[in-house]
């Protein structure tokens, strides 16, 4: 993959690479609006299943950008991203469940090799069981994972990492949170994108 050096219009680089993520075929992408007072570059895209009768996960990813960069984020770039998947009835009470969800955020960074600073985020479960008349109705509820980070960037500046990558980490997230099985080695993902960035 590719890395954004300093000196380049970096924000239109990461967006060349963000139009080259590729995600499994269980999801769909699809451009979004993106927030505007965060920084001076934003971009946003959001995920979904591709079953329109499915509602098991969605998401959001959000990259900022100010080229002068944000003390804060250490960096001069943040990805902002956001996880809903239904949880399984077993999980409804699991008391480990928020700190597995946020383990799913620092293991995914890792397995895709994503150098970051600056992580933190929730990890937020919602249950409800029915009662009197509903009774019958199973319990239901959702995991909401937030979090975000800076991608990394060397002594010049010049960002470690493609930020696809970063992006594509925020796909596995979601899928982690939706119990999907791991794709198998060398099975290729298609392009699900629902309408191209214009």
């Amino acid at each position: 993959m590719r890395s954004i050096a300093a000196g380049t219009d970096r924000f239109e680089e990461a967006l060349s690479q963000l139009a080259d993520v590729r995600c499994r075929p269980e999801f769909t992408l699809e451009e979004a609006p993106a927030p505007q007072r965060l920084a001076p570059s934003t971009v946003a895209m959001t995920a979904e299943m591709a079953d329109p009768d499915s509602d098991l996960a969605s998401g959001r990813f959000v990259l900022l950008h100010d080229p002068d960069g944000v003390e804060e984020w250490e960096g001069s770039f943040r990805a902002v991203v956001f996880v809903r998947a239904t949880l399984e009835a077993d999980l409804l009470d699991d008391p480990l469940l928020h700190d597995v969800g946020w383990s799913w955020v620092s293991e995914i960074l890792d397995v895709r090799g994503c150098h970051v600073t600056q992580v933190g985020g929730t990890v937020t479960r919602t249950s409800g069981r029915s009662f009197g008349t509903m009774i019958d109705r199973p319990a239901d509820g959702f995991v909401e994972i937030r979090a975000s980070w800076t991608p990394a960037e060397d002594e010049s500046g010049a960002l470690l990492d493609d930020i696809g990558s970063h992006a594509e980490a925020w796909l596995e997230l979601m899928a982690q949170a939706a119990g999907l099985p791991p794709l198998p080695a060398g099975v290729p993902v298609m392009d699900q994108r629902r309408r191209s960035r214009s």
